[in-house]
C-alpha cells in the first residue's frame, strides 16, 4: 500500500505536466540553494512560461506547415518526412523529465571535483543548457534500455571533455573579443564540441588550400549591405515562402506561410531567451555554493555561447549557410528531415568561428562540409523525440498522428555515439560491441589531438603578441631586467 501511494502521487506530478513540474522542482531546488523565496518562485514561474510559449510556438509553426509539407511529399517523393522544430521541442522534453535534474546532479559533481583536483579552471555556472546533455543522456536509457550505469558514465564523460574545452577555448575567446587578461568569461556550450572535428578540415584547408585567407572578406560590412534581409524575420519568411512553393500551395496560403514562418522564426528567439532567466537564481545559488568550498582560487566562468555572438563572422556564415542547409537536405542521401526550427545554423557557427579565428571562407567550407552530420543526426534521432513526446503529452498540435518530428540541433555525433552505445549493450552483439568501443576510442583521440593543437596555436599566439608589444632593439631579457 505504502509503494502504491508514492506511485500514485509520482504519477499525479508526472501528470501536471512539463511547465508544472518544472515550476514545483526549480521553486523548491532554488530553496535549497538558499534562494530567497520570492526569487524561487520567480524563477519557477519563467520557467514554465517559456516552456508553455514554445509549446505554443511549436504548435503554430507545425499546424500551419504540415498540409504543404504533406503536399509536397506526395507530389514529389522525396522522403523528407520528419519536421524539423529546431531545439525547443528537446529542451521541453528534458526539462519536462525528472532525469534532466540527476544529470544536472551528476554535472555539479563532475565540475566540482575536476575543480578540486584542478583538471579544470571553469565553473560552468550555464546550467540551462544542461538539457543538451540529458538528450544524449535520454537517448542512451532509450537504445540501452535504461541502463543508468552506462548512461552516469557517457554523460560524466562528455561534460569533463567540455570543461576541458572550455579551459583551452579561452585564449582564443580573449582573442576574438578583445578581453583583458584578467577576464574570467568562457563558454561550455555542448555545441563546441564539434570544433575538434572542424579543425580537421582546418588543417586540410592548412595543407590543401594556403592560399584562400588572401581573398577573404569583411563579415560586418557584409551584414550592413544584408541588413533586415537576413534577419529572423526574413529568413522565416524565405522559409515559408519556400514550402508553400514546394507544397504547391495557392497565393493566399505562400503568403500565410511566410508570415507564419516569420513569426515562429523571431519567437523562437524571443522565447528562447526567457529560459536563462529562468535558471538564474538556481545558477547563482549552486555557484554560491561552490565558491564557498573553493576559497582563494581563481575560476574561469562558464556561461552560454552567445558571448561570442558581437562577432559578425558568426552571422554571417549563419546566413550563408541557412539555403545551402535546405539545398543539401533535398539532395542528401539517407536525410529524411526537412529543416524549418533549426534552419539558422547557431549549433555550428560557434564553433567554426573559434578553430578558424574568424575567418569567413574557412567558415563557410568547412560548415557545408559538416552540415550533413546534423542532418543525419536528426534523422537518427526522430523517433526518440516523437516517442518521447508522445509519452510525456508534448506532441505537437497540427502534426498529424504517425508523423515523425525532430530537431536539427548540436551534438550530432554524440547522439549517434550514444545510438550506438545504448544499441551495442542491449543486444549484446560482439559486432556491436566492438563499433561502439572503437567509436568511443576515435571521438577521444581526436578530442584530445584537438586540444594539443589548440595549444599549440594559443601559445603561438601568444608568443606573437609578446614579440608585438616588445620595445624595439630591446630584447626580452632586458626588458625584465
Amino acid at each position: 500500500m505504502f509503494i502504491d501511494k508514492i506511485n500514485g502521487a509520482f504519477n499525479f506530478f508526472i501528470g501536471l505536466g512539463g511547465p508544472a513540474m518544472m515550476f514545483i522542482i526549480i521553486t523548491v531546488l532554488s530553496l535549497i540553494v538558499g534562494v530567497s523565496i520570492s526569487k524561487s518562485i520567480e524563477g519557477g514561474l519563467r520557467m514554465a512560461v517559456a516552456l508553455t510559449g514554445m509549446s505554443s510556438i511549436i504548435s503554430l509553426l507545425t499546424s500551419s506547415f504540415a498540409p504543404a509539407l504533406e503536399n509536397f511529399v506526395e507530389q514529389t517523393g522525396v522522403s523528407l518526412s520528419i519536421t524539423d522544430l529546431g531545439w525547443a521541442p528537446l529542451a521541453v522534453i528534458t526539462w519536462g523529465s525528472v532525469y534532466t535534474l540527476y544529470f544536472a546532479f551528476i554535472c555539479l559533481v563532475v565540475n566540482f571535483l575536476m575543480l578540486i583536483t584542478k583538471w579544470t579552471t571553469t565553473l560552468n555556472v550555464d546550467l540551462f543548457n544542461i538539457w543538451n546533455l540529458s538528450v544524449i543522456g535520454l537517448l542512451t536509457m532509450y537504445y540501452s534500455n535504461d541502463n543508468l550505469v552506462l548512461t552516469t558514465v557517457f554523460i560524466a564523460v562528455i561534460y569533463m571533455l567540455m570543461l576541458i574545452n572550455a579551459d583551452v577555448l579561452k585564449p582564443t575567446i580573449n582573442q576574438l573579443l578583445k578581453y583583458d587578461k584578467t577576464n574570467i568569461t568562457t563558454t561550455a556550450h555542448p555545441s563546441l564540441l564539434v570544433a575538434p572535428f572542424v579543425m580537421i578540415f582546418n588543417k586540410i584547408i592548412d595543407v590543401c588550400l594556403p592560399f584562400i585567407d588572401k581573398y577573404d572578406f569583411n563579415a560586418e560590412v557584409l551584414n550592413k549591405k544584408i541588413g533586415f534581409w537576413g534577419s529572423k524575420f526574413a529568413i522565416g519568411a524565405y522559409l515559408g515562402i519556400f514550402i508553400g512553393l514546394l507544397g504547391q500551395q495557392p497565393a493566399k496560403e505562400i503568403f500565410t506561410l511566410a508570415f507564419v514562418g516569420g513569426v515562429a522564426l523571431e519567437l523562437f528567439g524571443l522565447v528562447g531567451g526567457w529560459f536563462g532567466p529562468a535558471i538564474e537564481p538556481l545558477s547563482e545559488g549552486i555557484t554560491k555554493q561552490m565558491s564557498k568550498r573553493l576559497k582563494g582560487r581563481k575560476l574561469l566562468v562558464g556561461i552560454d555561447w552567445p558571448i561570442l555572438a558581437p562577432r559578425a563572422e558568426l552571422w554571417a556564415v549563419a546566413n550563408i549557410l541557412a539555403p545551402i542547409l535546405l539545398v543539401i537536405a533535398i539532395f542528401l542521401p539517407g536525410n529524411k528531415v526537412l529543416p524549418l526550427g533549426g534552419i539558422i545554423l547557431t549549433v555550428l557557427a560557434p564553433a567554426l568561428l573559434v578553430v578558424t579565428r574568424g575567418r569567413v571562407l574557412r567558415m563557410t567550407i568547412i560548415g557545408v562540409i559538416l552540415i550533413p552530420l546534423f542532418l543525419w543526426g536528426a534523422t537518427l534521432v526522430a523517433e526518440f523525440v516523437t516517442e518521447t513526446s508522445k509519452a510525456m503529452n508534448n506532441f505537437p498540435a497540427g502534426l498529424a498522428e504517425g508523423t515523425l518530428f525532430s530537431s536539427v540541433d548540436s551534438d550530432p555525433i554524440e547522439k549517434m555515439l550514444a545510438i550506438l552505445m545504448g544499441s551495442a549493450v542491449k543486444t549484446l552483439d560482439m559486432k556491436l560491441i566492438l563499433y561502439a568501443v572503437l567509436a568511443i576510442v576515435g571521438y577521444l583521440a581526436v578530442f584530445f589531438w584537438y586540444f594539443k593543437q589548440m595549444r599549440k596555436e594559443n601559445a603561438k599566439e601568444l608568443e606573437a603578441s609578446a614579440n608585438l608589444n616588445e620595445p624595439q632593439g630591446v630584447s626580452v631579457i632586458e626588458t625584465s631586467v
